[in-house]
């Protein structure tokens, strides 16, 4: 690292609190060099990740660090076994050098530790191993504020998204899908964006659930400045993500690149309400290039509001959604319990009459947040007596269990 003109022993400082562990001498120079890049090349830079991950990413800063000229990049790159076009490099490297910055990479790393943030790498066990399908568009690193529960829990999210100018009806039906989808064990994924993506963070924080933003600027730079407050109660108790280093300003095409991360980490995408040209469909776009399973919910055919969501119906093979239960089947993990909860159902017959009993008091009780006997039978529309009847031929089952503050489902 004295090859970057910095002081190495408050590099490594700052680097292992950043890390939250003790780091070997190539572990820090790795993590330093990744923390370097994610100011260097702007989100989404291919030629950037396949450098990276070509020659390891302190090499790659050196080549950067000392300037190397086209040739001895190409040489370098062919010898490894990954060639590249002579364009490409010679881009790239005109793209970087002005952005070789030593103490912009050291105030970066002050910021954090400042700001409690922590750096991941690949491989980390909070890792959102999703963003990995990205190939050598997947981020070099990502900055992080938040609970590592909330980070685990990616695993097993779906994004929703939609119009910034949402209407009363898609602000709703985004209220609802969160939630649904919390009850259901999923954590919510968005943008933090007005609108949709405020919606769905605030439902999943106010159902007790995970959520997780990906910004298009850096830790420190909570945007828009509206939902500065919301945005402080995911630091708390969910999560807020970025590629690029603190002090690093959103912008429209780092908007776009986020929209990618979105799609990446989570299990599904869904579109709630989108205009005909609304920004949500790039991040559909980029579910759908990945394999995601992709939902629309329909609106008004005489609303703009939804022309958007229809539009990925009719063109581009989106699911059709109208309820959590439905974005939840289009997640892997969703399609799975929705199978195994059939099944279930089906094991009494047709003359089983406890079983839509049993259906309706599970679909009524939540994962995560305890719920009264007396709001159980309200959701589900059976009496008290049968709900405590389901409940505890359930709890038998060790399907529900009854705490403190009220029964919540387990399996």
């Amino acid at each position: 690292m004295s090859m970057f003109g910095v002081d190495a022993s408050e590099v490594t400082r700052n680097v292992q609190l950043l890390r939250r562990t003790e780091l070997s001498t190539t572990e820090t120079r790795e993590s330093f060099a990744r923390a370097a890049w994610s100011g260097i090349a702007e989100p989404g830079d291919a030629v950037a990740g396949a450098l990276v991950r070509t020659l390891g990413a302190p090499l790659a800063l050196t080549v950067v660090v000392e300037r190397w000229p086209v040739d001895r990049v190409l040489a370098t790159l062919d010898e490894r076994g990954a060639p590249m076009a002579e364009k490409d490099v010679a881009d790239a490297l005109a793209r970087w050098f002005p952005r070789l910055n030593s103490k912009s990479v050291v105030g970066a790393l002050r910021q954090g530790v400042r700001l409690g943030a922590r750096l991941l790498l690949p491989g980390d066990h909070l890792w959102p191993n999703g963003v990995d399908d990205l190939g050598h568009h997947a981020p070099i690193a990502l900055w992080v504020r938040g609970t590592d529960d909330a980070l685990r829990s990616i695993a097993n999210s779906i994004s929703l998204v939609g119009a910034r100018a949402a209407t009363g009806y898609g602000e709703h039906v985004t209220m609802e899908a969160a939630a649904g989808l919390v009850d259901r064990g999923f954590a919510i994924v968005s943008g933090a964006a007005y609108g949709i993506d405020g919606m769905a963070h605030r439902s999943a924080l106010a159902s007790s659930g995970q959520t997780i933003a990906f910004l298009a600027g850096g830790v420190d730079r909570f945007y828009p400045s509206g939902h500065d407050s919301l945005l402080s109660r995911m630091v708390d108790s969910g999560a807020v993500i970025t590629e690029l280093p603190p002090g690093a300003q959103p912008t429209k095409w780092r908007f776009l690149q986020r929209n990618r991360l979105i799609a990446a980490a989570s299990q599904a995408t869904i579109v709630l309400e989108a205009g005909w040209r609304s920004g949500s469909l790039n991040t559909a776009a980029h579910a759908a290039a990945l394999g995601r399973p992709l939902g629309a919910v329909p609106g008004p055919v005489t609303s703009p509001a939804s022309a958007g969501c229809h539009r990925l119906i009719r063109e581009f093979d989106a699911v059709c959604v109208t309820s959590a239960e439905e974005m939840a089947e289009l997640a892997p993990a969703g399609r799975d319990r929705a199978r195994t909860e059939g099944d279930q159902a089906g094991t009494g017959g047709s003359n089983d009459a406890a079983a839509p009993d049993r259906i309706r008091v599970l679909d009524a009780l939540s994962r995560r947040s305890p719920r009264s006997i007396e709001d159980i039978a309200a959701r589900s529309g059976l009496s008290l007596a049968a709900t405590q009847a389901q409940l505890g031929l359930l709890g038998m089952e060790d399907a529900v269990v009854e705490r403190e503050r009220g029964w919540v489902r387990v399996s």
